[in-house]
């Protein structure tokens, strides 16, 4: 997919508008925060850096789709999820740091490129990095 904003993502039909569902929100919200509470407790090593990669990404996505359902969105790919933190939220620098882990997961996901350690440790800290600012918007979100 190429360089996209979020009026394309609309009109290509990859985000839609939806009823506001906090329920399923809010429910994405506490399973990502599961996930990381699974994640910090690990030891991070060679053999499962990219694995804790992987789910840390995993709750990003579970974060950002949580925030898009309580605004009223259905996103269907992680471009246009980029382009919602961008475009809508006005948050260029969080979609930087989004696109930069998208980029990563995807090369490990797709591509079978694995990262070497301090590149996946450097990429666990962006995770978390994002997650603290990504809970942060949550939070004042929902109060």
């Amino acid at each position: 997919m190429s360089e996209k904003n979020w009026e394309e993502c609309l009109s290509g039909g990859y985000a839609t508008t939806i009823s506001r569902d906090i329920k399923k929100s809010e429910s994405l919200k506490r399973t990502a925060e599961g996930r990381i509470r699974f994640f910090e407790v690990q030891s991070v090593n060679e053999e499962n850096v990219n694995y804790i990669f992987e789910g840390y990404y995993t709750s990003i996505i579970e974060f950002l789709h949580s925030f898009t359902i309580s605004n009223g969105y259905n996103i269907s790919n992680h471009v246009c999820i980029g382009c919602y933190l961008r475009d809508v939220m006005r948050r260029n620098d969080l979609y930087r740091l989004f696109e930069d882990l998208r980029y990563k997961r995807n090369s490990l996901i797709y591509y079978g490129s694995r990262m070497d350690f301090e590149t996946a440790k450097q990429a666990i800290e962006k995770c978390r990095k994002l997650i603290k600012e990504l809970k942060e918007i949550i939070n004042k979100h929902f109060k």
